[in-house]
């Protein structure tokens, strides 16, 4: 059981390789979806929510592709997060509300004593939540680089 979708893990993912490629040209879809493995049907969806919530830029033609809308920096995973998934809820009973900090519980028949389990659940979404906005997509692209020099070394050391 995950509390992210794919479509989050992908959106991700693709996030970071824009994230690695930087400012330097637009990245086609095409190229993300072969260095990461994807479904390139699958990006293409879940490139357009990004888009709409205006954390990538695009263009067209033949040397169009996809960037990010703001330096990696000011990215923050929850927003990525929340473009693809919408609000975080670690259960399917959790009812989002329109207050960040309030959570509706969806088991009505209780007997009035109120959901057992809504403080842990609750705790767990509020850690999740911190840790999505703690982390910024310059974070991750700085963990990848630092995981692909060492995956070098050890190749090296190996041969």
């Amino acid at each position: 059981m995950a509390i992210f979708s794919s479509r989050a893990e992908y959106g991700v993912r693709l996030m970071v390789e824009l994230g690695r490629q930087g400012d330097e040209k637009p990245l086609s879809l095409k190229a993300i979806a072969e260095a990461e493995n994807l479904p390139l049907a699958y990006l293409e969806q879940v490139v357009s929510l990004l888009k709409k919530a205006e954390l990538v830029n695009s263009a067209r033609g033949a040397h169009g592709g996809y960037w990010l809308a703001r330096p990696a920096e000011d990215i923050t995973m929850d927003e990525v997060v929340q473009a693809l998934d919408g609000a975080v809820a670690p259960m399917e009973c959790f009812a989002p509300t329109d207050r960040e900090d309030k959570i509706l519980c969806s088991h009505v028949d209780d007997a009035g004593r109120g959901c057992a389990t809504k403080l842990l659940w609750t705790r767990v979404q509020g850690g999740v939540i911190h840790s999505l906005k703690g982390t910024t997509l310059a974070e991750l692209v700085a963990f990848t680089r630092r995981n692909n020099k060492a995956v070098r070394r050890s190749d090296k050391i190996a041969v």
